[in-house]
């Protein structure tokens, strides 16, 4: 906390000549830009005002986040296209550069206030309760004690307190202020989605990379095994000798022992391409998924109608994910799965009994989940206090 009142203090003091400067430049733009609207000069001046705008927010991004501890994203530098009149357009309706000169005209009495509040209001408490010496310094003759002197000390006694509790207030308005020199909205989250699918997109190359080396290296081999075992046997059947018969007998046992096995290795490379039990939708797999579960399970489900296949997938893995934690890393007796769709939102709720301390990035499969779920604009939410119980909450459109 005192280091954030030290940033508090700096930023109202020494922030005072940007906001000026800014404040000025908003200022000037916005009457110069209404008097040249009606000329040719009046978009091109706007255009390159907006420029300006931009840098501006750049430095007073920089100061924010070294005086204030506030880290602004970078907002995406605007896409010019070729030739002049796209070039105007696009500057034009750049949205950042319209927050930042929003900001600028904001920050201008923010600033000032906030310099009030760091240098004039103590200057005042100060002098406050100085105010019976500095009377009786000023006058001549001497002056006896009244009820302004005291009514003055106390009001400065009473300001005292007041000063830091400002400086922090103003320090937390400016910090929200400051989001206005970030991305748009927009644009934060399509630089999430983007990032998000990149994730999700590394992932199954990684996933189908494993799924090719797994069926080359393990479940071919096994097919070619089977397939000389079956040539094997096939060579003693020309022969009817009772030696032969036994021999027979083993080398089919051999193959039926290695064709189960391969069946129960395609299963397990085919079980992660997509579930068999979502072909009658979550309201049939969730329960399914429950059965099998190490601990006891109680569900619970409201999906009055199925989303998307992909939305589906997503909420099954991530059933199967936190299920798995719980029996893994939780030490629960019991736990409990919800699932219901409403509103075009699908939301999922696992609660356990366990020991709790489960946080995201712990090692426990959870970032990883929190990634797939962004893919599709879905979030992850843990609540897990230590001695538990831990609630995991995924939420998602039903629709993508």
């Amino acid at each position: 906390m005192t280091s954030v009142r030290r940033g508090d203090w700096a930023f109202a003091v020494l922030g005072l000549v940007p906001a000026l400067l800014g404040g000025v430049y908003a200022l000037v733009v916005l009457y110069a830009g209404a008097l040249l609207s009606l000329t040719v000069l009046g978009l091109p001046f706007v255009a390159l005002a907006l420029l300006g705008a931009r840098g501006l927010g750049t430095a007073h991004r920089h100061l924010v986040g070294r005086l204030l501890g506030e880290r602004i994203a970078a907002p995406p530098r605007p896409a010019l296209p070729p030739g002049p009149l796209g070039r105007l357009r696009v500057l034009l309706t750049d949205p950042v550069a319209w927050r930042a000169l929003l900001y600028l005209v904001l920050r201008l009495p923010l600033g000032v206030v906030g310099f009030a509040a760091a240098v004039g209001l103590p200057l005042g408490c100060l002098w406050l309760l100085g105010f019976p010496l500095w009377v009786r310094l000023l006058e001549s003759g001497g002056r006896p004690a009244g009820w302004l002197d005291v009514v003055a000390v106390l009001l400065g006694l009473a300001l005292v307190p007041v000063v830091p509790a400002a400086v922090r207030l103003l320090g937390t308005a400016n910090r929200r202020l400051a989001r206005l020199l970030g991305p748009a909205r927009s644009q934060q989250r399509v630089r999430e989605l983007e990032a998000a699918r990149a994730t999700l997109l590394a992932d199954n190359t990684d996933q189908l990379r494993r799924l090719e080396r797994d069926l080359h290296d393990g479940t071919q081999a096994r097919l070619v095994a089977l397939a000389i075992t079956l040539a094997l046997a096939a060579d003693a059947l020309d022969t009817t000798a009772a030696a032969d018969r036994a021999r027979l007998r083993s080398l089919l046992d051999r193959a039926r022992g290695q064709t189960d096995d391969t069946i129960a290795e395609l299963r397990r490379l085919t079980r992660g391409i997509h579930p068999v039990a979502l072909d009658g939708g979550l309201a049939e797999a969730l329960p399914s998924l429950t059965a099998t579960a190490p601990v006891p399970v109680s569900i619970q489900l409201d999906l009055p109608e199925r989303p998307d296949p992909v939305v589906e997938r997503a909420v099954y893995f991530c059933a199967a994910e936190l299920l798995s934690n719980v029996a893994k890393h939780s030490g629960a007796r019991s736990a409990a799965l919800a699932a219901r769709a409403a509103d075009g939102r699908v939301r999922l709720t696992v609660r356990d009994d366990g020991r709790g301390g489960a946080l995201l990035g712990a090692g426990t499969g959870l970032s990883g989940l929190a990634e797939r779920l962004a893919a599709v604009d879905g979030v992850l939410r843990v609540d897990s206090p230590p001695g538990g119980p831990t609630v995991v909450t995924a939420d998602l459109p039903s629709r993508l």
